[in-house]
């Protein structure tokens, strides 16, 4: 059985590990799910480390927040680095689900944003996991997370 990492942080404003669990379910998959809470993105990097290393996760899911500021988006690179470095070290897959606060117009479509990103990164996780070959049939189809897809390009 496959071992979940999720890694979640005080900061967000929405709770997305839901829309997660939710994606296995309407998968009909079933991992053993260990989930980590952290103050913020860049606690993030040593969670996921943590979880694979230490929890022997075959995959970790991140679910961060960023506010709209410049130095937002600044911890959020910090946090995507060392995530970056975290997959490096170890080989395993870090789905890092990241929502920006300025990405929406009001709460309803920043919850729908959230929910739609966390839940599509869900079922990469699970195709990362379990069936590869779905991510390669999609490839360069513009397929897109948070908002609707964007669609191929034929040459």
């Amino acid at each position: 059985m496959p071992k979940i990492g999720v890694v979640d942080t005080m900061f967000a404003r929405v709770d997305m590990y839901p829309f997660v669990m939710e994606a296995f379910s309407d998968m009909g998959w079933a991992p053993e799910v260990v989930r980590r809470t952290v103050p913020g993105v860049k606690d993030m990097p040593v969670a996921a480390l943590s979880l694979i290393e230490k929890d022997e996760c075959d995959i970790v899911i991140t679910l961060g927040m960023g506010g709209g500021a410049d130095v937002d988006y600044t911890c959020v690179h910090e946090a995507c680095t060392g995530l970056q470095g975290v997959m490096l070290k170890t080989g395993k897959h870090v789905i890092d689900v990241i929502v920006h606060r300025n990405e929406a117009k009001g709460e309803k479509e920043f919850l729908d944003i959230c929910r739609d990103r966390a839940y599509k990164h869900a079922i990469n996780a699970y195709w990362l996991i379990e069936s590869p070959e779905e991510l390669t049939k999609r490839a360069g189809t513009g397929e897109r997370q948070g908002f609707g897809n964007e669609g191929s390009i034929s040459p």
